[in-house]
């Protein structure tokens, strides 16, 4: 089988890159698969996350950022030069690489490559939310954007989605639809958190999807009752970081704030109890990788993924999304039983197995068997 994977770059930690990286590795390890992967945007940008040796990377150099050197017209007319240069470097590559299935896992790069790609099946990678713009509030731009990219839905021969939730919501636009989980990032190690430290983690960008507001709300009602409980964010940047970190030294709360870290599932290990506060989640990758180092997790029921991962009093708590007093009461729960952290912290070690490559690989083998007639 010869796979074909094209993205825009791999030059942030973020959990889309992360995911992909280790997916064609997975591919490449499990099966043996011939495994082409190109960039559109990548430039002098190292890729952050290793890629097996035999994976065959490349970097198709349009930089589509350059547009921004330009205003006006000039700008208008850039636009059309690198995506003409695109659509040439792409239907090159496809060409010489003559893959069975090409797969992609950005919406917006789909009309150009269907329309070079012939009778090879495309397969596009959902990692967002169906409805994300809806739930942001976006600008009329945005809108805009997200009605033209409407109509490039229909397109793919295979829509892969997170969750059940998100499937149905594809649906209205493409009817070959498919759930397959992520693969997590497992706890391997053998060791697993105590629960006995009195921390709870939050992982994740400030942004309006993860909501640090709601989040900072429970902290500031959980931390009259535990004033010797802390807090520790890791990767607090983003488009809200300029208001949230004042907020934050202002409130001497015990909230500790850290970069992002590529061994997170120590800092796991260092807490007992994982908090996600988001407005919705395509996934919730942190929560089976919490929960794989024995932290029992607690999260809003938004669309979609935290309802998939969490059995609710089982590994975690599940609250009514948006109910602030409900969420600090269950925390507030949590950090006053060690013996119930501990009692969801191993239940969880078990559930987050679901999302083992061993568990989910065999699923894309079948896609890919299926839409190439292999």
């Amino acid at each position: 089988m010869k796979l074909l994977y094209i993205t825009d770059a791999l030059a942030i930690y973020g959990g889309l890159e992360r995911i992909l990286v280790e997916k064609v590795n997975l591919l490449k390890k499990f099966y043996g698969y011939e495994i082409y992967l190109i960039t559109l945007n990548q430039g002098e940008h190292p890729v952050l996350y290793s890629l097996d040796p035999e994976v065959r990377y490349s970097d198709l150099g349009i930089l589509f950022h350059k547009q921004y050197d330009f205003g006006g017209i000039k700008r208008l007319l850039e636009i059309n030069r690198l995506h003409s240069l695109y659509k040439r470097r792409l239907q090159m590559k496809i060409e010489e690489v003559k893959p069975d299935v090409i797969v992609c896992a950005r919406i917006d790069l789909v009309k150009t490559i269907d329309k070079v790609k012939g009778n090879i099946p495309l397969v596009f990678e959902s990692h967002t939310y169906r409805r994300t713009t809806e739930m942001e509030g976006a600008t009329f731009f945005t809108h805009m954007k997200s009605w033209m990219y409407r109509r490039y839905e229909k397109l793919p021969q295979m829509i892969v989605t997170l969750t059940d939730g998100d499937a149905r919501d594809w649906k209205t636009r493409n009817q070959n639809i498919c759930v397959i989980p992520n693969v997590v990032n497992l706890n391997k190690s053998g060791r697993f958190s105590d629960c006995m430290s009195k921390s709870a983690i939050f992982v994740g960008r400030f942004s309006k999807q993860k909501d640090v507001k709601s989040l900072l709300s429970i902290w500031k009602i959980v931390h009259r009752f535990h004033p010797d409980w802390s807090l520790h964010i890791y990767g607090g940047y983003g488009p809200e970081q300029d208001l949230l970190l004042p907020e934050i030294k202002k409130m001497d709360a015990n909230i500790a704030v850290f970069d992002p870290t590529p061994d997170i599932l120590d800092k796991y290990r260092e807490n007992s109890i994982l908090l996600l506060t988001s407005i919705y989640e395509p996934f919730g990758l942190v929560l089976p990788e919490a929960m794989s180092c024995g932290l029992p997790v607690v999260a809003f029921d938004c669309p979609y993924g935290p309802a998939d991962i969490i059995t609710d009093g089982i590994d975690g708590f599940l609250i009514n999304d948006r109910d602030d007093n409900l969420y600090a009461e269950k925390v507030s729960l949590l950090m006053d039983d060690v013996n119930m952290r501990r009692t969801m912290g191993q239940a969880g070690v078990i559930s987050s197995q679901r999302y083992s490559a061993e568990r989910i690989m065999p699923e894309w083998k079948r896609l890919f068997e299926q839409v190439s007639g292999n």
